[in-house]
Parts: C-alpha cells; structure tokens; sequence
C-alpha cells in the first residue's frame, strides 16, 4: 500500500488513475529458491480500473522490488451449495460465485494482459489432474520468464497443479 502510494506521489502519468483507487491486501509468496512473488488483492468492482493501467503498474511496482513479480488479482465471494439465502439475498446462487467460476476467473487475473486461447484437462495414471493452459503466443516475449510463478501463484490459491504452455503452431 505505502508503495502504491509512493508510486502516485512520484509517478505523475499515473498519478490520476491511482488516486481513487485501493487494495484489499497484499500477499507474498515463495515461487522457488529465493524468487519471490507479490500477489495484491484488489476490490472486484475496481479491477476494470487496474486493468487500464496494470502493464504500467506491473512494470513500475517490479522495479521498486527488484527480483518480485507483481500479480494482481480480484477479490471474489465462493458462495456454498447449500448457502442459506437471507431475505436480503433472495433467489438462487449466481454462476460468478460458484467454486469454479470463481477459480476460473481468477486464473483469468494471474495471467492478465495475456489472453487464455485453450485450456485442457490432464488425467495421469496415478490420479492426479494437471490443467494445461495455453496463452497467447504474442505475449510470449512479456510473460516467458513470469511462468512459473503463474503456476505457483495459481496452486497456493486454490491447491490445483497447473501448467502453462504456448500452443505449438504448425504451418
């Protein structure tokens, strides 16, 4: 947060799209041996507002913590099943707060300014499931090197093994 602010203060291309917003908490995390990444929580209803300015913001934030990758992401509500409706919430559960909607969109946010082009379901004989998620090779120069951390960022938050890959094109 006080790094945010840092950056509205010093910063003045970005100074009039931060003053208005905020983040809900911030996370650090272990990717591998000494690599460190940042996840910052940020209200849903603002994301749209970040998303204009997340390259910028990614690349300034980046280089205040030299070695930490940045990822933003939104805060969202998992509503159960069997969530009993108050009168205030009448009707059924929405789709966008089902468990999977939920993950789903989140790994939408951990990979963002990239786009997801293909995502696949793998079973392996013991069991266990890997998701495949292949992004858009034109970003490939930008998020090479932030891989790895999608994948751990992805499986802290919500305990699934993932793998991202760029789709191999034939001619």
């Amino acid at each position: 947060a006080n790094e945010l602010f840092n950056l509205e203060v010093s910063a003045p291309e970005l100074k009039a799209e931060l003053h208005d917003l905020y983040i809900t908490a911030a996370k650090e995390i272990e990717v591998d041996s000494g690599r460190r990444a940042i996840i910052v929580y940020v209200p849903f209803k603002q994301l749209k507002d970040y998303h204009k300015i997340q390259p910028r913001l990614v690349r300034e934030l980046e280089k205040k913590f030299s070695g930490k990758h940045v990822i933003f992401i939104a805060q969202r509500t998992i509503l159960p099943k069997n969530a009993n409706r108050s009168p205030k919430n009448k009707g059924p559960r929405a789709r966008s707060r089902t468990l999977t909607a939920v993950q789903d969109a989140i790994l939408e946010d951990i990979v963002f300014p990239t786009e997801i082009v293909g995502k696949r379901n793998r079973y392996k004989v013991d069991g266990s499931k890997l998701l495949k998620v292949y992004l858009d090779p034109k970003d490939l120069k930008e998020v090479e090197t932030k891989l790895e951390t999608f994948a751990k960022v992805y499986s802290t938050l919500t305990h699934k093994e993932v793998a991202f890959e760029f789709p191999i094109e034939t001619p």
